[in-house]
């Protein structure tokens, strides 16, 4: 049975003629195949249709090969050569056997750019595991924190009544020294629970306290604010992670950096102050951090 030119064949299966023509002359007229897959490869390019501008036997001043001479009936057939006349059923046989090859390049595609789809959407998915970890993580510090936070106020309280006892047995025992007798023999007012201590003559200066923790209120551009309890040694850094998973997603999607500022004084903090601790940047014990959109550099 005679057979169809490849051009001729990429023409009977819909293919422009320019089209196959430049797809035949790029795969080097290495058959049907090749061409059918560069031209499912390249059917998106813009210049798709564009034709060639030099033609592809005189590429550095090499002659076309007998494979590469184009005659009247086409590439691959040179000029005066005679070719058998296909029949109306060979014709239609040959078209089949080119429309299911075609077919089968078509699938292969579609199972390439499914399997592709699949890669990124496992990917996705992965990626918001590692987020949600990350805000699991965060959510445990947090009651970590407030716990030791509980612990250290009872802690403080206790001493505190412990401290306001012994000033009270004390002067009770100068008083007992000043007038004569016993603590013993001297009758004493119940004592009640004290409140806080009254300040006197004769107590001692209070110490500057050294504060282990900081709270910190961070007000969003939209109004709200957030409060959070963070460690004095803290990086400021720790800060602005906080707020970024917790601000919420912004309209659009998108997650825009964020700029932390100080209300009073005024201050914007640097990329080099995020690795400063909250302590020496001045926010221990308590401090309000305004937030804004960083500007693109």
């Amino acid at each position: 049975m005679a057979e169809l030119t490849a051009l001729e064949s990429l023409i009977e299966m819909g293919f422009p003629r320019g089209r196959a023509e430049k797809a035949l002359a790029l795969t080097g007229n290495q058959g049907i195949e090749a061409a059918m897959d560069w031209l499912m490869e390249h059917e998106d390019d813009p210049d798709v249709d564009e034709p060639l501008e030099t033609p592809l036997g005189h590429v550095l001043g090499r002659e076309p090969t007998p494979s590469e001479q184009v005659g009247p009936e086409g590439p691959g057939t040179a000029a005066g050569e005679s070719r058998p006349v296909l029949t109306e059923e060979e014709r239609q046989e040959q078209t089949k056997r080119m429309l299911e090859l075609v077919a089968q390049k078509q699938r292969e595609r579609e199972e390439r750019e499914e399997r592709e789809a699949l890669e990124r959407e496992k990917q996705r998915r992965r990626q918001g595991q590692e987020l949600s970890a990350a805000r699991q993580r965060l959510q445990e510090d947090e009651m970590r924190r407030a716990a030791e936070e509980r612990r250290r106020e009872k802690a403080e309280e206790l001493a505190a009544r412990q401290r306001v006892r012994e000033k009270i047995q004390r002067d009770k025992a100068e008083r007992a020294k000043k007038y004569g007798g016993s603590v013993g023999s001297q009758p004493s007012p119940p004592v009640t629970e004290p409140g806080p201590v009254p300040s006197s003559p004769s107590q001692e200066p209070p110490t500057k306290r050294e504060y282990d923790q900081c709270r910190i209120q961070v007000r969003l551009p939209d109004g709200t604010s957030l409060t959070q309890t963070f460690r004095a040694r803290e990086q400021l850094a720790a800060v602005r992670l906080y707020v970024e998973l917790h601000r919420g997603e912004e309209p659009g999607g998108g997650q825009d950096p964020v700029q932390l500022l100080s209300g009073f004084p005024r201050r914007a903090f640097s990329e080099a102050d995020m690795e400063r601790p909250l302590q020496e940047l001045g926010l221990v014990p308590s401090a309000v951090l305004i937030v804004a959109k960083k500007c693109p550099s």
